[in-house]
């Protein structure tokens, strides 16, 4: 069998998309966070570690349809989880209780010592009161 050029452009396009699939289908089991007793281990190209007595709140972002979750640190610093996202080719159907299980962990493992810092420059339009939920998705 002989490849013609047209042939030999087609198996190279084919062999750089299921390239790109493994890629995806590997780093994918990379991505989200590992949650402990006193820190968030988050999982994107980077691994990084949170701890929980420095994290001010965990809110929903939504971004063109998209979905993340996002931790706000005492500092200022924003890091948004890679997972759990949902979006309108990615919909995870346990998003908002995958969600709810960060945040609830945070809260049961902050510390007692813990305290609200304010955030310069705060990312979301109103404070969150001392009796509010401080993970509540916005509304």
């Amino acid at each position: 069998m002989t490849w013609t050029p047209a042939g030999s452009e087609i198996a190279e396009s084919l062999g750089m998309w299921v390239a790109a699939l493994f890629v995806l289908l590997v780093l994918g089991q990379y991505l989200g966070v590992t949650l402990t007793e006193s820190t968030a281990i988050v999982h994107n190209l980077r691994r990084r570690t949170i701890q929980w007595s420095n994290v001010q709140a965990i809110r929903v972002e939504r971004v063109q349809g998209t979905q993340t979750v996002v931790i706000y640190e005492a500092g200022g610093r924003r890091t948004r989880l890679r997972a759990p996202i949902t979006g309108f080719l990615n919909w995870d159907r346990g998003f908002e209780e995958k969600f709810r299980t960060i945040g609830r962990w945070w809260l049961d493992h902050r510390g007692p010592d813990w305290a609200p810092v304010p955030l310069p420059g705060a990312q979301w339009s109103s404070p969150v009161a001392p009796d509010e939920n401080p993970f509540a998705s916005p509304t």
